[in-house]
């Protein structure tokens, strides 16, 4: 059976995707699944759940709900909770149970935003497919609601889109970028979505370029591309020489030039797993600052272009197992879970991704930015 991991576990699910993505934003999202999974979709998923609050409920689903259809049940506690916590917007989304009964959230969401006068979407998540659609679908369909163009740009302005625990964790990953984006003159503009208030979103229309750190952010700036005019280039500042050359390439954009993405060469004896965007900036960083060829295997939805020659996009577990078992790999950089997937005599660099595996090495996940790569890949 293709695509069964028996060895390692899968990414989170879109479902939590959802929620880390608008877990800031002020809205209220109500997960459509059975009574109890909320600890699945928060505890687990959401390192922020104990420090922050969020208004993030479960309708709990029930045997009798799904055999009858009772939409009514939950578009009438939905909007009863809607007028006791007062969110700025409500997003419903699914779970597997839901998908199987065919559930239209669509027009859910449509008999919600009627009743109650919010702004309210309805996200096509089913529960088996990765953090990457949900959190996208969630990001584009909250520009779409609130963010407006303007013609009235602020110089210099960025924002930064794909910003969750999921891909960063909770260290100073975000804060960095931010200093990182100042010391090269530009201006933050807003940051989708951590540590960034909803008002300061609502200006995201006024920034001169955005920056995506993550696939999640990449659909939204495609929009904001189309609908804006505003240009975006993908890429984390991780390392030195490439925080340099991202910094080049995002004046380049704002200047109406054409910015040039980085090529690495083939071969090399080192392999990345992990998230696209990331992945492939980590591999860029290591060909500037170290000299050392790496390839990259992305198991998630990533755009094709952001891919070198040498990498590929594998999603089975057999697959990445027998692209590590390649005589030609020395080393092998990727979350600690990978670890039976490896052959022994192959050295581990451990990159912790909290999608991956979770709060196991959340305490672990490096600060990469604009920092030298050797302190970390040595």
């Amino acid at each position: 059976m293709k695509n069964l991991g028996l060895i390692t576990p899968c990414y989170t699910a879109d479902t939590s995707g959802v929620c880390s993505m608008l877990y800031e934003l002020g809205g209220m999202v109500v997960v459509h699944d059975a009574s109890g999974c909320n600890s699945t979709y928060t505890t687990h998923d959401e390192p922020r759940w104990t420090v922050k609050k969020s208004m993030i409920y479960i309708s709990a689903f029930t045997e009798l709900d799904a055999i009858m259809g009772n939409d009514e049940k939950l578009i009438s506690d939905i909007c009863a909770a809607a007028a006791d916590q007062k969110p700025k917007f409500i997003a419903v989304c699914g779970s597997p149970m839901p998908m199987m009964t065919g559930v239209d959230f669509d027009a859910i969401a449509s008999e919600i935003r009627i009743r109650t006068g919010l702004p309210t979407m309805g996200l096509h998540t089913t529960g088996t497919h990765s953090y990457i659609d949900g959190a996208s679908e969630a990001l584009l369909e909250y520009v779409k609601l609130f963010i407006s163009y303007s013609a009235d740009k602020i110089p210099g302005s960025v924002n930064i889109l794909g910003a969750t625990p999921l891909d960063f964790g909770l260290n100073t990953s975000i804060s960095s970028i931010r200093d990182w984006l100042a010391e090269n003159g530009f201006t933050v503009n807003a940051v989708f979505a951590m540590d960034s208030q909803p008002e300061d979103l609502l200006n995201a229309g006024k920034a001169e370029a955005n920056l995506v750190i993550s696939q999640t952010g990449y659909a939204a700036a495609e929009y904001m591309r189309r609908q804006f005019g505003i240009p975006y280039l993908c890429g984390v500042p991780i390392g030195r020489g490439y925080a340099l050359y991202l910094a080049e390439q995002l004046r380049k954009i704002i200047q109406k030039s054409s910015a040039k993405p980085f090529r690495r060469a083939s071969g090399g004896d080192t392999i990345l797993i992990g998230e696209g965007i990331q992945s492939v900036s980590i591999a860029n960083a290591l060909a500037l600052d170290k000299q050392t060829n790496a390839h990259v295997i992305c198991p998630l939805p990533v755009t094709e272009t952001m891919l070198s020659a040498c990498d590929r996009q594998l999603y089975a577990e057999e697959d990445i197992q027998t692209e590590l078992h390649a005589d030609t790999v020395k080393t092998v950089i990727a979350d600690p879970l990978y670890r039976p997937l490896i052959p022994a005599n192959v050295k581990l660099i451990e990159l912790p991704h909290f999608a991956f595996s979770g709060r196991c090495y959340a305490d672990r996940i490096p600060d990469l930015i604009n920092r030298n790569t050797e302190e970390y890949f040595a």
